[in-house]
């Protein structure tokens, strides 16, 4: 609910405030008075566009500031705060502000944060509803009419309404992998080809890990053999004494032991262990020699085939990776790749088949939400229809007509995309052998038409309905489309524009209706719809007329500005005594 209301610089409103009751807020004023700037103020705070001709000429900036009393109930509030560190007050209120300067920049703050001006939006707009001359121009437009009837179908159309969107996501998914296959067949066959030639290549030479850095060291080895062989065996000589140098270094250390353990001296004799550690490596080293020694070919001809293993390895990592552990890297890849390709399951046919079976779905889907749409339009125009009958336009009916979205090959749409090739990229379907634009909200034109009697033939709303009667099917709408559960703030700018009489006295009992489940707050010239609210505010000019003043009536004060609103009538008796008629009637008819 909406308690307050502050406005500073905003057109002719220097300095004002109002506070808001529950029920029906009624704000009235002479022509230029400033209710305009009322709704202004409302539509800043809901995230409207911020027009820095609205600042009053001599401020530097305006500033609007709400506070909301705001519900326990409400996710989007709550997450909002978690989100933003914003905090209600401590009487469970929160307060919204919005200040535009006079150089046309914005700003945003709720519950003492600064927001951007979205956040704030998101906020407001889940508490507040606001409806003017501008949205009953919205009402003409086919997506609003089908929000309208989705509204009223409720639950059960938001649930059929997501179903078709997950179908249709993955129909539009399917469809553009399809389209790419297809217009990748070439390169994806040469990709192929080129994969399998390599992999073949890499089966051939089976390079192992690590076998490029092994092979160059082996190899730098085997380039000096002779070398290697003659250093290996006179250094196995000299430890063995196999050369003709007669007793090797095993040899010499054979007979220390031997002299240190039959000297008869302690100390000599500690020394043996030692020695026989020394003669067990010196044997160890030996015996290494040998087998090295062993291993080295007789000729060079070992040496030729490493070295052309060691160029089919450079060959590999010149073309896939700069060492075998990355060529074998990329060698697993490209067996992976190209089983991917080649899957029979990605086969273009099959993926052309699963297109296809989404589409079915996505039609199926399409066929039930309409279902729903064409059992919620009868009702919605049979109640719409009797609420027109209270507003004084008893021979009045509502048609809501629900049909698919035909196009041709010349009115095909694609949701803002290019023009594409397949049926998916124009997202369409076929159904009953017609082409049928399928968009985010399903496959269905909406259209609200308008009967003005018995006779007549129903033509569209748009094309049909005066300003009058154009506002009192809006607000038969909100009065059907109106959440039993109540808890909102709907604020009417002048919906009962071009209405006036019996017309105009039922607009005021629809408002006093809506009332008991929300908040209401209508600008109007109606002294036939102010007489119904439970609060009147009114807006007046102080001397010089450059600058309004916002005030609460009261009881004897409310019936003279009825009574001014009755053809001017002022203070006389004459219209004090008709502001009071009007005034008891209308409560009379609230209490019943």
């Amino acid at each position: 609910m909406l308690e307050e209301l502050s406005i500073s610089g905003l057109g002719v409103l220097e300095n004002a405030s109002a506070e808001f009751g529950p029920g029906f807020t009624v704000l009235t004023g002479e022509t230029g008075a400033g209710k305009t700037m009322v709704v202004t103020s409302l539509h800043l705070l809901s995230g409207g566009r911020a027009d820095a001709s609205r600042v009053r000429t001599g401020h530097a900036k305006a500033v609007v500031e709400g506070r909301f009393r705001i519900s326990d109930e409400s996710p989007v509030i709550a997450e909002v705060l978690e989100s933003t560190g914003a905090e209600a007050d401590d009487d469970e209120s929160l307060i919204a502000m919005r200040t535009v300067g006079s150089d046309g920049r914005s700003r945003a703050h709720l519950g003492g944060r600064s927001v951007p001006v979205g956040v704030l939006g998101q906020v407001t707009t889940s508490m507040l509803t606001i409806h003017g001359q501008n949205d009953q121009l919205r009402l003409l437009r086919p997506d609003q009419q089908r929000a309208a009837l989705d509204r009223f179908a409720g639950a059960a159309v938001d649930a059929e309404l997501a179903a078709y969107r997950g179908a249709r996501s993955r129909w539009i998914q399917l469809a553009d992998e399809l389209a790419q296959r297809r217009a990748n067949v070439f390169e994806l066959a040469q990709e192929a080809d080129r994969l399998r030639f390599a992999v073949r290549e890499l089966d051939a030479v089976d390079p192992q890990p690590g076998e490029d850095d092994a092979l160059t060291a082996t190899i730098k080895r085997l380039t000096d053999l002779e070398t290697v062989r003659a250093a290996g065996a006179q250094g196995h000589a000299l430890l063995s004494g196999d050369g003709e140098g007669g007793a090797g270094v095993i040899s010499d250390l054979g007979q220390v032991r031997t002299l240190l353990g039959s000297s008869g001296d302690a100390g000599l004799e500690e020394l043996v262990p030692r020695v026989q550690e020394a003669l067990a490596v010196v044997t160890d080293l030996a015996s290494d020699l040998s087998d090295i020694l062993g291993a080295l070919p007789e000729d060079a001809a070992e040496l030729d085939q490493l070295l052309v293993r060691q160029g089919e390895l450079k060959t590999l990592t010149r073309k896939y990776a700069p060492d075998i552990d990355g060529v074998r890297q990329w060698w697993e890849q490209a067996r992976e790749r190209l089983a991917e390709i080649d899957h029979p399951a990605e086969s273009i046919d099959e993926l052309a088949a699963s297109v296809d079976a989404a589409a079915d779905e996505v039609v199926a889907r399409a066929g039930a939400l309409r279902d729903l749409r064409v059992q919620a339009a009868e009702k919605l125009a049979a109640r719409v229809t009797e609420e027109l009958g209270g507003l004084a336009m008893g021979d009045a009916a509502l048609r809501v007509t629900v049909v698919p979205d035909v196009c041709d090959d010349e009115t095909e749409r694609g949701d803002g995309v290019a023009p594409a090739v397949s049926p998916a990229q124009r997202r369409t379907v076929t159904v009953a052998g017609r082409r049928c634009h399928v968009g985010a909200h399903g496959a269905d034109i909406v259209e609200f038409a308008l009967v003005p009697h018995a006779d007549a033939a129903p033509l569209p709303i748009a094309k049909s309905a005066s300003g009058g009667e154009l506002s009192r099917v809006m607000l038969a709408l909100e009065v059907v489309l109106a959440s039993p559960d109540g808890g909102s703030v709907m604020v009417f700018d002048e919906v009962d524009a071009g209405v006036g009489g019996r017309a105009a006295v039922e607009i005021g009992r629809r408002l006093a209706r809506l009332a008991r489940n929300h908040q209401v707050i209508v600008v109007t010239h109606l002294p036939q719809v102010a007489a119904f609210a439970d609060h009147h505010v009114v807006i007046g000019k102080e001397e010089g007329g450059r600058t309004s003043t916002v005030a609460t009536l009261s009881g004897d004060e409310r019936v003279g500005e009825l009574a001014r609103m009755l053809a001017g009538m002022g203070n006389t008796e004459t219209g004090r005594a008709h502001a009071e008629e009007l005034l008891s009637m209308a409560q009379s008819d609230r209490e019943q």
